[in-house]
């Protein structure tokens, strides 16, 4: 029987295995390396390894630097800067002098004695022109954007852990389309110093990994559980319709989820607020518009340098007026209020990550829709792997709640993969 890696373990074991000198930091980040040389002919994850790594995983074994990441490997998406590698943000427009000094997420990541192996791909600028990533989990299928290289080398196994954003639904997606789970981090939960953004109001870092648990483990080991880490509280059903055309198969997820989490406690309901979830997800757009043309000034007058969705976000950031921006930054005010009313505290709400499985292709990433008006609120949402189409390919579910309820989004996330792990809907799409 062949050994199971040390890094095939949970990250609490994992890291408890290098603190404890059951294995080296060094050993870990071997493996990885071995596992990212074998697939990434394949896979298509990385932008560039660190020839740092080797340093960091010493100092890790040298007692310099220890914590509960003690050894993880870690990738990180290329819009977030790593000392000694050029931040190219998917482009070809982008310096390739490398920076100074890393981003202040993955600063605190090294400081809890993680190791970051190298930069995954991202879509360029962090928007909608799709790199080079395969979908490991649906080969020949888009592994979504623009989180694409982070979300395929965890379902690839190459790294446990990886840093991604979102700023509509670039961390939901890849996950769900990738079969791994994803956590958006509450908006201003951490630093986003040394991060390319496209729009303050929206941006925010998220985490990939293998399991809801493993998320979990690592958010309390970068910024604390957060409040309400049981599973109480109740749940409301949003199916996505309001939005667009939810597939058949994510249709079934959505409907095997209730009817498992209505099995397993009380309080499961549904979401009334359409009116709601259609003006923000409009809003959002009108949002990232405005703010993207103004964030990065530069590229007004590289337009045709860029992609021509890019290059129509910028256009359309420019013809949006003022009053209308301040109109709909009013109207996400008055929604948040409404939602802690509705939420009180201790719901969350279970809807799909995706209007479906993984497209066929490379050459798009999919409908961001169902993330718009939750990005828009800033708020924590956790995507949860387990359901596959007939076909076998992943259907991500959501699972959204408060700021400030951090605990309670992980714990009802963990229970819904329990009830839903190794399921399948009867339809391809």
């Amino acid at each position: 029987m062949t050994q199971e890696s040390t890094l095939d373990r949970p990250l609490n074991e994992l890291a408890a295995a290098v603190t404890e000198g059951r294995a080296t930091a060094a050993e870990v980040l071997a493996d990885a390396r071995n596992r990212i040389q074998q697939g990434e002919p394949r896979v298509h994850a990385w932008v560039a390894l660190d020839p740092g790594a080797d340093r960091s995983a010493g100092e890790v074994d040298a007692g310099r630097r220890s914590g509960p990441l003690s050894g993880v490997p870690v990738g990180v998406k290329d819009i977030i800067d790593l000392a000694g590698l050029p931040t190219r943000c998917g482009s070809d427009i982008t310096s390739a002098e490398p920076v100074g000094a890393s981003a202040a997420c993955v600063e605190l990541l090294q400081s809890r004695g993680a190791v970051v192996v190298g930069k995954t791909v991202t879509t360029e600028f962090a928007y909608f022109k799709p790199g080079p990533t395969e979908n490991p989990a649906a080969p020949g299928h888009t592994p979504g954007g623009s989180s694409s290289g982070s979300a395929a080398a965890v379902a690839a196994g190459m790294v446990p852990l990886a840093l991604g954003s979102q700023t509509a639904g670039s961390l939901t997606r890849p996950a769900a389309f990738c079969g791994v789970a994803g956590m958006v981090l509450t908006r201003g939960a951490v630093d986003l110093g040394g991060i390319t953004g496209l729009s303050p109001s929206l941006d925010s870092l998220g985490l990939l990994a293998r399991s809801v648990e493993d998320l979990a483990y690592a958010q309390e080991a970068l910024i604390g559980a957060g409040a309400g880490a049981t599973g109480s509280g109740h749940i409301l059903i949003w199916r996505g319709s309001d939005l667009d055309t939810v597939a058949p198969a994510m249709a079934q997820a959505v409907a095997l989820a209730e009817e498992r989490l209505a099995e397993d406690m009380p309080g499961v309901g549904q979401l009334d607020w359409d009116d709601h979830v259609q003006t923000l997800a409009a809003d959002h757009a009108t949002i990232m518009a405005y703010e993207a043309c103004r964030e990065r000034p530069e590229l007004l007058g590289r337009l045709d340098e860029l992609s021509a969705p890019l290059g129509e976000l910028l256009r359309t950031g420019q013809r949006v007026v003022n009053d209308d921006y301040q109109a709909a930054l009013i109207r996400r005010d008055r929604s948040m209020a409404e939602l802690e009313v509705l939420l009180r505290d201790s719901g969350v709400i279970v809807g799909p990550a995706a209007l479906g499985p993984a497209p066929a292709g490379l050459s798009v990433t999919g409908s961001p829709v169902l993330s718009r008006p939750w990005q828009l609120l800033g708020l924590p949402v956790v995507t949860v792997p387990g359901v596959r189409s007939g076909d076998g390919r992943p259907l991500g579910l959501q699972v959204i709640g408060l700021p400030g309820a951090e605990g309670r989004v992980l714990a009802q996330a963990r229970r819904l993969e329990r009830l839903i792990a190794g399921t399948r809907t009867e339809s391809d799409e």
